[in-house]
């Protein structure tokens, strides 16, 4: 294991010179400073804890109704990254037990923060999942109910400001709407 992570380093200049694989994506900037670009593999980083996206999906295969399910990170309010899963899934799926389910399967650090239904997932003429092509989860609001006073609408505009959400149904949790500690 060890030998597999530290490689020969081809540029140095001292002979026997070796490098640390880290999995991570760089690119040496013209001041010679390297400029993390992310994971080679298929972690990502939420908040300084490093996520397997494919854990999450087995865990979404497994609950019935979902046919198809990929999990990726996505930009939400500047600086803040949060999961999102689009799966295709049957029409009767009812998405708040899929969320319940998940939500006993997974750690709260490993649910993700919107969900994306779509009848299939795009796919490239090869047959391979075609990422470019996954809808933003704003696109895929549901119809909201108003606020009924104007607590409810101030909490709303909070939740919508915070959280760079679109419309906020005024029952809706913080947490299962991407919200964590450091937004509160």
């Amino acid at each position: 294991m060890t030998a597999e992570r530290f490689r020969p380093d081809s540029l140095a200049e001292t002979p026997g010179a070796r490098l640390y694989h880290t999995g991570d994506l760089a690119r040496r900037r013209p001041s010679g400073a390297v400029e993390l670009l992310g994971r080679a593999d298929g972690q990502v980083k939420i908040r300084g804890q490093r996520i397997e996206p494919g854990e999450i999906e087995a865990h979404l295969l497994a609950l019935p109704g979902v046919c198809e399910a990929v999990v990726g990170a996505r930009e939400g309010a500047p600086g803040d990254r949060h999961l999102v899963a689009w799966i295709a899934a049957a029409p009767e799926l009812d998405l708040r037990a899929l969320r319940a389910a998940l939500a006993r399967r997974l750690p709260e650090a490993l649910l993700p923060a919107a969900f994306v239904v779509l009848d299939r997932l795009p796919r490239l003429p090869s047959g391979k999942l075609d990422r470019r092509s996954l809808p933003e989860p704003a696109a895929q609001e549901e119809a909201a109910p108003s606020p009924a006073d104007a607590v409810e609408r101030a909490l709303c505009d909070l939740f919508r400001e915070v959280l760079g959400a679109g419309r906020v149904d005024p029952g809706a949790d913080f947490f299962a709407l991407g919200g964590h500690s450091l937004l509160a």
